[in-house]
């Protein structure tokens, strides 16, 4: 009898996966689904998955960064959010797609292992830890201060180094030190400094001079979430769809009662800053949107994924943008525009007309806003590393579901530990920023995933992306981008070419190397789609979002590339060794 051959490796570091062994094979169709093996338990509906979108969208976009938008672009920045969503639905479009083609979990990271191969789709998991668990902890540290500030409206006030991480009290302790030391008065002090300082001051000391300074809300809420979502899908769905009633219901009420308040007058001007203004509010526009990308990790949890995956992130989408226009428009018609850059516009718009009551309903609803974002992220992220780790790229240990649950139960607790543990301690401003970027790098490589597996729109997936000849559309639409900023920015085209001719030296010439790569990938997609007749829509949205990038500075791009460089040390120490792809008999 012939003995087997041995394991033998793939050549090559963008080997992909063919659709037809994803769909014949979904592996976690193998272990059995909701049975009495230890799979995945479909329990969404369309329905459900509306509302994780929803929870992820309408969080704190509508909450804060919508009265600084509105502060700077005036009540045109209500056309804003329709002129987003359209550019975000050439993405929403080609998710859908994907979902509809490929009904397994992994979101972005899946999508890329099947149009770009596995290097791509390792570097696209890598960038969704940020998107997902990383961008979690603002959301921890963000729902502890709303918390805290609510619990003191009502007396109750926990012990100051409970409610801030120790990175933060740590450097505002000595920025005060320095202060005093240099005979200068606390008058001098930032709110934030002070702060700071008396939680360090008062919090108990550890060994070698440390203080126990915790940001205990942050990490209670986080420890919450992840109970939650590890004890089943089905209970994490009834939790969202009862926050999003909620959170609905809060926004019904400030439209049904703001509605009576409005003054026209307000609205004029309608773009007092002109179009500079409106787009400064262009990112924390964009950033509302993202929700969508969440819900294609539920893929394998879903009854009808093929059907419902592609229906949901359009209903959310579409929802989501009606309410932000709505809101806009009652807000600036509330009060003046210039009176809105404040962190919370939606109960200050009630307290400067004197309803505190209807102010304090919307403060309280905005922790379970921010709550019900922290559920549907620390869903998604243990699904990728799943997938990753039934693609052999992590350790099988990831891949682990609980025989009980029905939830991938290492995974959930190891995310919840990467979220929760520095919530409790770090300051985190900076993964804001990385967080974008990895969600645009998401939506970049899903656009152009759709170009390589599809790029005349003959799918038979039951949702494909509509097909339109974009030969002559695609060049004759950065020609007419070109001619509005030569029209609508002339200030900025002068500092581009500046900055170019070398007039502000390295300094000034580094913070528009992302632009000028931009513009050279423009060009080759331009000549690329005139000779291969690429499909509009997803050339669409892989240069809007290309673009968006390019406006997160370069010093955010450093970090992001810093980021990649330690995945790729994982990848190239383990997940290339160990991919089940790779290895074949």
């Amino acid at each position: 009898m012939s003995q087997p051959l041995p394991p033998t490796r793939s050549s090559g570091l963008f080997r992909r996966k063919q659709l037809d062994d994803i769909l014949l094979n979904p592996p976690a169709d193998a272990e059995g689904h909701g049975g009495s093996g230890g799979g995945l338990a479909r329990h969404l509906t369309v329905r459900d998955l509306t509302a994780l979108g929803i929870a992820a969208v309408i969080g704190a976009g509508i909450f804060s960064t919508i009265g600084n938008a509105s502060h700077d672009g005036g009540p045109a920045v209500s056309l804003l959010f329709v002129f987003t969503a359209v550019a975000c639905a050439f993405s929403a479009l080609c998710y859908a797609q994907f979902a509809a083609t490929i009904p397994v979990s992994g979101s972005a990271y899946t999508y890329a292992y099947a149009s770009f191969g596995e290097l791509v789709a390792w570097i696209i998991g890598w960038a969704l830890i940020m998107e997902y668990a990383v961008g979690n902890i603002v959301v921890a540290i963000s729902w502890s201060d709303y918390f805290t500030g609510l619990l003191s409206g009502v007396g109750v006030n926990l012990p100051v180094w409970l409610t801030m991480g120790m990175q933060s009290a740590h450097k505002h302790y000595h920025e005060v030190m320095a202060l005093m030391q240099a005979g200068k008065p606390l008058a001098e002090a930032s709110a934030a400094q002070l702060e700071g300082y008396k939680a360090w001051s008062a919090a108990p000391e550890l060994p070698g001079g440390l203080r126990l300074v915790v940001d205990l809300p942050a990490g209670l809420i986080t420890l919450a979430i992840t109970a939650l979502v590890y004890v089943g899908i089905k209970e994490s769905k009834n939790a969202s769809n009862l926050l999003v009633l909620l959170k609905l219901a809060v926004v019904a009420l400030v439209i049904g009662v703001g509605v009576f308040y409005v003054n026209p007058a307000n609205w004029s001007p309608f773009a007092p800053n002109g179009i500079g203004g409106v787009l400064k509010g262009v990112s924390a526009v964009f950033f509302a949107y993202i929700g969508f990308d969440a819900i294609s990790t539920t893929a394998e949890e879903c009854k009808n994924p093929q059907r419902d995956l592609p229906r949901a992130m359009i209903y959310a989408l579409i929802i989501c943008t009606v309410l932000y226009v709505i809101i806009t428009l009652v807000l600036t018609g509330m009060v003046s525009y210039k009176e809105l850059g404040v962190g919370d516009p939606l109960a200050f718009v009630f307290q400067r007309l004197g309803m505190d009551w209807l102010a304090g309903i919307v403060a309280v609803s905005a922790i379970f806003a921010m709550a019900s974002v922290l559920l549907v992220f620390q869903i998604g992220q243990p699904r990728i590393w799943m997938t990753m780790s039934r693609d052999g790229l992590l350790p099988p240990v990831f891949a682990r579901v609980h025989p009980r649950f029905h939830t991938p139960s290492f995974s959930t607790i190891v995310t919840g530990f990467f979220v929760g543990v520095p919530a409790l301690l770090l300051n985190m401003d900076l993964v804001i920023d990385l967080t974008s970027i990895g969600t645009l790098f998401a939506f970049a490589l899903v656009c152009g995933g759709i170009l390589v597996i599809d790029p005349h729109g003959h799918s038979n997936a039951r949702f494909k992306v509509p097909y339109i000849n974009g030969q002559y559309l695609v060049p004759l639409v950065m020609l007419v981008g070109l001619a509005l900023l030569v029209v609508y920015n002339q200030e900025g085209l002068q500092a581009f070419a500046s900055a170019v001719r070398g007039d502000g030296g390295y300094e000034e010439f580094r913070h528009y190397i992302p632009m000028l790569v931009f513009i050279g990938f423009c060009v080759g997609l331009a000549w690329l789609s005139f000779r291969r007749r690429l499909s509009l829509l997803p050339v669409l949205g892989l240069l809007t979002n290309l673009y968006l990038m390019t406006q997160l500075g370069v010093n955010n791009w450093l970090l992001f590339f810093g980021w990649l460089i330690i995945g790729l040390a994982l990848y190239f120490n383990y997940g290339f060794k160990h991919s089940k792809l790779g290895l074949r008999k």
